[in-house]
C-alpha cells in the first residue's frame, strides 16, 4: 500500500505517549448505491421502510468499500487527520478482512499493535445499503474473546475513547472500567453503541459515572437517561446525573447541545455546501471533532464549533472517512462560515 506523508513510523507509535487510544469493535463497510428501480421507500406511525422484491434479482449501481469502518476505527482516523497520535484497540478475526483493516489503520497513521486476531472468528463485516441521502446497514458484531490489554507505561493515553463494541462484552467494560480507575489522569470520552445503551444504566454505571465527556444523540440521550424528548434541559439533567462531566447531545439538522454542568450551549448544524451524498460515519466525525479540539486543550465552545464541520464534510462523500478533515482544512471552513453559524449560550 502506498506511504503518505502523514504516516508515522511504526518505531515511533510505539515510543510515543498516545494522545488518545481508541476502543471499540472495526468492520469492513460494503456500501451497495441501490438504483431506483423495485425499491420503494414509505413511512407509518412507527418509521421508514424500504421495500424490495422477495425472491428476485434487484439491480444496483456501485459498491464502494470502507476497509476499516465502524464507530472507534473511524474515530481513529478522524484524530489522527486532526493531528493527533492515536491507537486502535479492537478484536478482530485472523484472516484476510482482519489484516487489510490492519493496513487500512497503518495507512491512516493509526496505531495498530494493541489490535487483536482472534483465530477463531471471522471479522466483522457489515452491509450498506444506500438509497438517496440515507441508508439501512445490516450489521453483525462477532462475539470475540474481549479482553483489554496490557498496555506499558508508554502506551498510556492522554485520553480514552470508547465506543460501539460487540453484544457479549460485560467482562470487557468491567477490565476498562478497573483499568481507568488505575489511571485516574486519563481523561475519558464514551461514545455508547447499540448493544452498550440496550445493557442499561445500571451494568455500565461505573464507565457512565467516569466519563469526563458523554456523546449520544438525542433519542438514545432519552434512552440512556431518561427523560421527555421534548424538553432538552430535562435530558441533559438526566445524563448528568449518571456522573458525565460533559455531556453532549446531537440532534441532527438542529445542530448540537453541550452542557458541562455549569454552562449550556448549542451551536447549528454547518450548512451542507452541496446535498448530502450519505450520512453514514457523521456521528463519528462530529465526536472525533469535538473530542480532538479538547485534547488540544481549546475549550467546550470551541470544540463544539468544530464538530458539526468534520460532520458535514463526510457526509459530502460516500463512506464514513473519505471527507474527514484536517485541521488546516478544518479551520478554513471556520473561517467562511455564515454569520449564522454560531455557538450560543441557552
Amino acid at each position: 500500500m502506498p506511504c503518505r506523508a502523514t504516516l508515522i513510523s511504526r518505531t515511533h507509535i510505539h515510543m510515543a505517549l498516545f494522545d488518545v487510544l481508541s476502543v471499540g469493535d472495526t468492520a469492513t463497510d460494503v456500501f451497495i448505491r441501490l438504483s431506483d428501480t423495485h425499491i420503494r421507500i414509505w413511512e407509518d406511525g412507527h418509521g421508514h421502510w424500504m421495500d424490495l422484491p422477495f425472491g428476485g434479482k434487484v439491480p444496483f449501481e456501485y459498491a464502494v468499500t470502507v476497509d476499516a469502518g465502524g464507530n472507534a476505527a473511524n474515530a481513529a482516523v478522524g484524530f489522527s487527520r486532526l493531528g493527533l497520535s492515536t491507537a486502535l484497540a479492537a478484536h478482530v478475526g485472523n484472516d484476510e478482512i482482519g489484516r487489510t483493516m490492519q493496513a487500512s489503520l497503518e495507512y491512516e497513521g493509526v496505531a495498530t499493535h494493541l489490535m487483536r486476531f482472534d483465530p477463531a472468528q471471522p471479522s466483522n463485516r457489515n452491509f450498506v445499503l444506500w438509497f438517496g441521502q440515507d441508508r439501512t446497514i445490516l450489521v453483525r458484531h462477532e462475539l470475540f474473546d474481549y479482553h483489554w490489554p496490557d498496555l506499558s507505561p508508554r502506551e498510556i493515553p492522554r485520553w480514552l475513547y470508547l465506543s460501539s463494541v460487540g453484544s457479549d462484552a460485560p467482562e470487557y467494560y468491567g477490565q476498562i472500567e478497573r483499568w481507568l480507575d488505575s489511571e485516574p489522569s486519563v481523561r475519558f470520552a464514551f461514545q455508547p453503541g447499540t448493544f452498550q445503551i440496550a445493557m442499561g444504566t445500571e451494568a455500565m454505571e461505573g464507565l457512565y459515572r467516569r466519563a469526563e465527556v458523554l456523546i449520544c444523540n438525542r433519542e438514545e440521550a432519552v434512552e440512556i437517561g431518561g427523560g421527555d424528548h421534548g424538553q432538552l434541559s430535562e435530558i441533559l439533567q438526566s445524563l448528568h446525573r449518571l456522573g458525565p462531566k460533559t455531556v453532549v447531545v446531537t440532534d441532527g439538522p438542529e445542530g448540537a447541545y453541550a452542557s458541562d454542568g455549569s454552562q449550556r450551549y448549542r451551536v447549528p448544524a454547518y450548512p451542507d455546501p452541496f446535498p448530502p451524498k450519505e450520512r453514514t460515519g457523521a456521528g463519528d466525525a462530529f465526536a472525533s471533532a469535538l473530542i480532538a479540539a479538547l485534547v488540544k486543550g481549546l475549550p467546550l465552545s470551541e470544540a463544539l464549533a468544530w464538530a458539526p464541520v468534520n460532520a458535514m464534510s463526510v457526509v459530502q462523500e460516500v463512506g464514513s472517512q473519505t471527507g474527514l478533515l484536517s485541521e488546516t482544512d478544518l479551520r478554513k471552513y471556520l473561517k467562511r462560515a455564515p454569520e449564522a453559524y454560531a455557538v450560543e449560550t441557552w
